[in-house]
């Protein structure tokens, strides 16, 4: 989401104009590529793989959040170069909602990616009872409702009654950047899901480092390396912006009122807001990978595991019988 709007005095019309350049660049070929990259998702996912796996389900919810971000860009390119009539305040409306519903549902689904193979692989035999497709279907219904009432706060976003055309995605209101709302914002929609996936990554990395004396040796480094290159591509994308938006909540506290220093801040958020929408491409890729490599990994973990306590048993029965 890019913030635009003229304050303390300051002009942005130069950042603002670059921002819409930036936009075109950037929103043109991510609309196309993700939208033929996340149908194809949608297709393996539920007509090539005919069974639907915890996993499976995870990442169709995935694809048809960052199919609904998508489907807003159009829109939000045109509102970067035009003005709307007040009576399309609803539609609006409707389109930020939805913008937001496909962020922070991208990034809960991300969340509970990184838990279900958490369990998968450090807990394998826990998993039979932690996971089921059943319990997946239920987190993914839990994170829908739980992102549409968050997004309550964006029919604030424009209460100027004067005003006669909107800028859509644009001149939020004051209301908008409550301290209540941001700090929320900020907690619940990044730093917890973040935390949560840093902490279940290490735990999956140790993990299968510490079981890489076996013949799927290979295995694990590559599904190593895809962990972290996932880990990489969430903080890369959503840490920058989420501290940009705190930055531009501060700008709003009057923190900052040196027009340098704002317009670089407002920069800043353009930039990285939109660049954050880059990883709608990626996901449905990425994370088909690492559900492919985690479940080889979960049944090599079950096999040592199992080997290693009939070999546990056989030394026992040995020793008894002596």
């Amino acid at each position: 989401l890019c913030f635009s709007f003229t304050m303390n005095n300051c002009s942005y019309d130069a950042v603002n104009t670059f921002a819409n350049s930036l936009q075109l660049v950037v929103y043109i070929p991510t609309f196309a590529l993700g939208l033929i990259l996340n149908s194809l998702a949608l297709f393996v996912f539920c007509i090539q793989l005919r069974k639907w796996t915890e996993s499976t389900i995870y990442m169709t919810n995935l694809s048809l959040m960052d199919l609904l971000l998508l489907l807003s860009l159009p829109f939000k390119m045109h509102a970067s170069q035009n003005e709307w009539s007040v009576n399309k305040k609803m539609f609006c409306t409707f389109l930020e909602s939805l913008y937001f519903v496909s962020t922070y549902g991208s990034i809960y689904t991300i969340m509970c990616i990184s838990i279900d193979r958490y369990i998968a692989i450090k807990h394998p035999f826990k998993a039979k009872v932690l996971r089921s497709p059943k319990k997946a279907l239920i987190v993914c219904a839990v994170i829908w409702v739980v992102v549409w009432t968050g997004t309550s706060p964006v029919y604030s976003f424009h209460k100027d009654k004067d005003a006669n055309l909107l800028r859509c995605f644009h001149g939020f209101s004051e209301e908008s950047w409550n301290p209540a709302v941001i700090i929320n914002l900020e907690i619940f929609g990044f730093l917890i899901p973040m935390l949560v996936m840093v902490f279940c990554s290490i735990q999956i990395i140790r993990t299968l480092k510490q079981s890489q004396r076996n013949p799927d040796m290979q295995n694990n480094k590559t599904c190593i390396r895809i962990i972290y290159a996932n880990l990489f591509v969430f903080l890369v994308s959503f840490t920058p912006s989420h501290l940009g938006i705190y930055l531009q909540f501060l700008v709003r506290q009057n923190y900052f009122k040196e027009c340098n220093t704002t317009e670089k801040i407002s920069l800043f958020v353009q930039i990285t807001m939109c660049l954050a929408n880059i990883t709608c491409c990626l996901d449905a890729i990425c994370y088909y990978f690492i559900t492919k490599e985690l479940r080889s990994s979960s049944k090599d973990n079950i096999r040592r595991f199992r080997s290693h306590r009939v070999n546990t048993i056989m030394t026992e029965a040995t020793i008894k019988s002596s």
